[in-house]
């Protein structure tokens, strides 16, 4: 999937500021209509690693083409093709990471699946201001080989 990503690099508790950057680009730009285009994160670490400034998190917007050089730090790239694992999560995105260790806790060692060496995505359904947090839904994505 071809993407516009900013890319979130420390604190976790930081990457609400990073939502409102890429908000703010994706409304200025018109590149990612989000009432068009799909809405991803993808976490390349667990936003529970210490320390944080290790923590790496991309805001992603489905795009068509290539986006052009901004002043936001939105850059191109691609979330890839492969075997997932899909488990929908509803509610609050607080509680998201219950879900992605239960998938590596449980489900995972239950089957005889591996994950393959890609990163988890999530993608956002009702993405929005006015979507309320106990309203949200969001599907998980978990790499398989």
């Amino acid at each position: 999937i071809q993407v516009a990503a900013l890319e979130h690099l420390g604190e976790p508790e930081k990457l609400e500021q990073s939502f409102e950057i890429f908000s703010a680009w994706r409304k200025e730009s018109g590149c990612s209509p989000v009432t068009e285009k799909r809405s991803f994160g993808v976490t390349h670490s667990n936003p529970e690693a210490r320390p944080v400034q290790t923590f790496h998190f991309d805001i992603c917007g489905e795009v068509d083409a290539d986006i052009p050089a901004n002043t936001y730090g939105v850059i191109n790239k691609e979330i890839s093709a492969g075997r997932y694992a899909k488990l929908r999560h509803n509610g609050s995105l607080d509680s998201i990471g219950l879900k992605v260790n239960a998938i590596y806790r449980n489900w995972l060692p239950s089957t005889q699946e591996c994950k393959r060496d890609a990163p988890i995505f999530f993608e956002y359904l009702n993405v929005g201001d006015e979507v309320p947090d106990n309203e949200l839904i969001t599907d998980i994505y978990f790499p398989l080989r």
